[in-house]
């Protein structure tokens, strides 16, 4: 019987007892032995920076291309690249403060730009370049 009233003590004892760490300490500087250094490798020389050179633009932006009348009404008649294009509707969109406030992305079309993209009222900044396309020629 004794050894009946033996266990809850000592499960009493486990529950106020604090638990201890799991981990195993590092043991000490002292009791470790010298390890002999290893030789530092030496670093590898750097290779030599490439000339910087500039980028030649892909001809097919910078062909030339006519727009049609509706929008050549929003950014002037006469060929232009088509990056040349995207930079004018810009700063059409800038200048007349069309960009959505909320969201940025989108550009509220006036009636210039309504023509140019096909009466739709708001379009997003990725869809424009696409309907812009239709334009060019």
């Amino acid at each position: 019987m004794a050894t009946k009233k033996a266990k809850p003590a000592k499960k009493a004892a486990k529950k106020a007892a604090p638990k201890k760490a799991t981990k195993k300490a590092a043991p000490k500087k002292a009791a470790k032995k010298a390890a002999p250094k290893k030789a530092a490798k030496k670093a590898a020389p750097k290779k030599a920076a490439k000339a910087k050179t500039k980028r030649t633009p892909n001809a097919a932006f910078m062909k030339a291309m006519s727009p049609s009348s509706t929008l050549a009404a929003v950014i002037g008649s006469g060929s232009v690249p088509r990056t040349e294009v995207v930079k004018k509707i810009w700063a059409y969109i800038k200048k007349n403060k069309l960009q959505d406030a909320k969201n940025k992305r989108m550009i509220n079309a006036d009636d210039k730009l309504k023509a140019v993209f096909g009466g739709k009222n708001q379009v997003s900044m990725f869809e424009m370049t696409k309907l812009v396309n239709k334009h060019l020629s």
